[in-house]
């Protein structure tokens, strides 16, 4: 596979997938040899792990979708769709989770 800097890669798999494993696609996309831009780490989507996340330079994206299998789309439809949207309108991923930084900030309520 050819580096093309036109083209970006996104590809996704659930981590519970029996027909493509995840395990698998990952393997593949290492044997490429393409040098890691941002190493594997977990991205969240409603301040909840939701898979994890990794880059290659200079184009492939790959993400694992928490819980789900081969219908990740259907049985994680709002997180698959945030991550399709974010990445075709070129929004970071989100990869950490925003903790409160301050007890005032963790009791803090809109009621």
């Amino acid at each position: 596979m050819k580096h093309h800097p036109d083209f970006k890669m996104l590809f996704f798999s659930g981590d519970t997938d029996g027909a493509v494993p995840m395990l698998g696609t990952r393997h593949w996309i290492r044997d490429l040899n393409w040098p890691v831009k941002q190493e594997w780490a977990p991205w969240v989507s409603d301040g909840q792990v939701a898979g994890y996340y990794e880059k290659y330079e200079p184009n492939l994206d790959f993400a694992s979708i928490k819980g789900v299998g081969h219908m990740a789309p259907q049985w994680a439809r709002k997180q698959v769709t945030e991550l399709i949207m974010n990445f075709v309108h070129g929004i970071e991923i989100p990869l950490e989770i925003d903790y409160p930084k301050s007890d005032e900030e963790f009791v803090k309520t809109d009621l």
